[in-house]
């Protein structure tokens, strides 16, 4: 494998981008565990907070570091990360299995579970630290709202500017935010060193076999310690493992650990400081700029999250199971990092609405843990699936692995399985819409697919009929370019030309774009040509190929083409672009449900311009249009 290169530079944009959810749980995590608004509260007592902080954090080591960077991590896919990723994995190597399928299907529930914590995490983050106002004077509370909201809206308009930039301008401000957190943190320990006791596993073991009644009900709190972990793996593809690794093992972690430690001092030295431990852990002087920091570090925190909604969303339309979408390419230097525009202001939307739905952070919480829970969890498993196939990790060592790990993702389900009825139910519904959609569009797309070949006909059958028939297709001068889905069947735009209009041009390339089941295909096997039989035709069929993280670009594809493969150069400053379009309608035939059909056509809608995603001269675009019955 090739040694990755760190640079100093790309560590500081990790911190400005992937770590802002998980670094920022501290100003709630303890909060929400001890809070008496929730229906299953933890009585504040010394063992209590003992057995708390230490459950938070061995959860954090377990989990983050064990589960995700020490071990999901490694299984990228050619830089990738992400459950999407793991997806893939199982689909180039499943070859039909049905336990893959199963796992396959689990993931795209995952990817969908990770599109609902996309929306909550911006809500939660930003508004917990505006909150922090009522710390600094009782009037703010009605300004907390307004001004979550505005920074969202902010947030959500600079997105274009690209995570490079972001990243450049976040990652010095999260620099000072661990590092103020951590201050803070020793601080709190200085007055209280006894807190250090919670390092040892004991006190985690012991609360959750001494008080399972109290210690399991916590656990849906505990997990907001975790929130940004699938982030971290999602958003690989910006900055790489080596960058993510080294700046949560030698900052985040410490800075995150002390934060807790800190807090869990406070709360020893008088329980009433369970209503804000994070701020009230600040001097009474620094708490205002603390708010102001902690501000800034939700509005990072929110951009893990979305970033890491990008590369779910662009992974799952070039795999099939969404439409086409726009996708904008932010970095020169940085191949990973993308702006998809129409995620983006759904995402905006989504989040204002919980804002104003659910107007604060503890009422959110009980949403947040199961979206968080689930998603951890089904990547645990296609993990240790990969590990298996890909690997051939040796049985013994993935059971034990697995037992341990997954006891400790299904407890936390578990746990946030009973404030389903208290805003657990929100995730879910979500993730379920998600899933249902993606899973539509993929039936809708192979039963659209399967009509057109049916349409379209065999490719060398047409081909041999151009040559023999009896009244021939006139040649116009030329090149025209008809882009083609497969090789098995031919355009319908070319048939069109050939059996109405009854000519074609010169030089008529036939061009199959493929998706391949890695993030990126090098240049030198970009395009391939295949022979159709006839020599001196002028037409050639070529395929180009491309990675799921790649965006299409049609000519710079052909301009790599040797001559002497296509009968001739390519005069492509003048050549004529073809599209077929097709028009969706409800078709009597039960190939799905009334209701799949309507959601299909609808979520067609959203299909970016095919020209702009193929990088096509509008100019010498012709479309050509059909309608399919679904």
């Amino acid at each position: 494998m090739k040694q990755e290169t760190v640079r100093p530079a790309l560590v500081v944009g990790a911190l400005g981008v992937v770590f802002g959810d998980i670094g920022t749980s501290p100003i709630y995590t303890l909060q929400t565990v001890f809070s008496p608004g929730d229906p299953h509260p933890v009585p504040v007592s010394a063992d209590n907070v003992f057995g708390v902080v230490s459950l938070i954090f061995w959860s954090v080591l377990v989990i983050v570091t064990v589960t995700y960077v020490l071990l999901a991590m490694r299984a990228d896919n050619d830089g990738e990360g992400g459950i999407m990723a793991l997806i893939t994995q199982l689909r180039r190597g499943s070859r039909g299995g049905r336990t893959a399928l199963v796992l396959a299907g689990l993931g795209i529930f995952g990817a969908a579970l990770f599109f609902g914590d996309s929306m909550i995490t911006p809500a939660i983050s930003v508004l917990s630290a505006v909150e922090g106002l009522k710390v600094v004077s009782d009037g703010l509370d009605a300004w907390i709202v307004p001004i979550t909201a505005v920074i969202i809206i902010g947030l959500f308009l600079v997105q274009r500017r690209g995570t490079a930039a972001v990243g450049r301008v976040f990652g010095p401000v999260m620099i000072a935010w661990f590092g103020v957190i951590g201050a803070c943190g020793v601080a709190g320990i200085a007055g209280h060193p006894e807190i250090l006791k919670a390092l040892s596993p004991t006190y985690a073991i012991g609360f959750m076999a001494g008080h399972f009644d109290i210690a399991f009900f916590a656990l849906a709190a505990v997990v907001l310690a975790v929130t940004g972990a699938e982030a971290l793996y999602a958003d690989m593809g910006h900055f790489g493992r080596r960058a993510i690794t080294r700046g949560w093992l030698f900052l985040v972690l410490p800075a995150c650990v002390l934060s807790y430690l800190g807090q869990g001092a406070l709360i020893l030295e008088d329980g009433a400081n369970i209503s804000s431990p994070f701020f009230l852990l600040v001097p009474s002087w620094g708490r205002l700029p603390m708010v102001v920091l902690a501000t800034a570090a939700t509005v990072i925190a929110s951009q893990a999250v979305i970033t890491g909604a990008y590369s779910v969303a662009a992974q799952a339309a070039q795999l099939g199971y969404l439409p086409r979408l726009r996708i904008a390419h932010t970095s020169e230097t940085e191949r990973g990092q993308i702006y998809v525009p129409w995620i983006n202001w759904l995402l905006m939307v989504s989040v204002l609405t919980l804002v104003f739905a659910f107007r604060s952070s503890t009422a959110l919480a009980f949403a947040f843990g199961m979206a968080v829970t689930g998603t951890i969890t089904i990547t645990t498993l296609l993990f240790f699936f990969i590990a298996r196939s890909r690997w051939g990790t040796p049985r013994w060592l993935l059971g034990a692995g697995a037992a341990v790990l997954l006891t400790v993702d299904l407890l936390f389900v578990a746990a946030n399985l009973t404030k389903l009825v208290h805003g657990a139910w929100l995730p879910l519904l979500i993730g379920l819409t998600a899933f249902t959609i993606m899973t539509t569009w993929q039936r809708g797309r192979r039963i659209v697919t399967a009509e057109r070949e049916r349409r379209e006909g065999p490719l060398r059958e047409f081909i041999d009929e151009l040559s023999d028939r009896e009244t021939p297709t006139q040649r116009v001068p030329g090149t025209a370019v008809f882009l083609n889905r497969g090789g098995r069947t031919a355009p319908l735009a070319l048939r069109a030309n050939a059996e109405h209009n009854h000519v074609r041009h010169e030089q008529v390339v036939i061009l199959s774009l493929e998706t391949e089941p890695v993030p990126r295909v090098p240049a030198e096997e970009r395009v391939s040509v295949e022979d159709l039989g006839h020599a001196d035709d002028g037409i050639v069929f070529v395929t180009a190929r491309y990675g799921y993280m790649e965006t299409p670009d049609v000519p710079g594809a052909l301009a790599l083409l040797d001559p002497a493969q296509t009968e001739g150069r390519l005069r492509l400053d003048e050549a004529s672009y073809f599209l077929s379009k097709i028009e969706l309608q409800r078709g009597p035939e039960p190939t799905m449900a009334g209701w799949r059909k309507r959601l299909f056509i609808a979520t067609s809608y959203i299909t970016a311009d095919a020209a702009e995603y193929f990088g096509l001269p509008r100019d010498r675009t012709v479309i050509m249009g059909s309608h399919i019955d679904v």
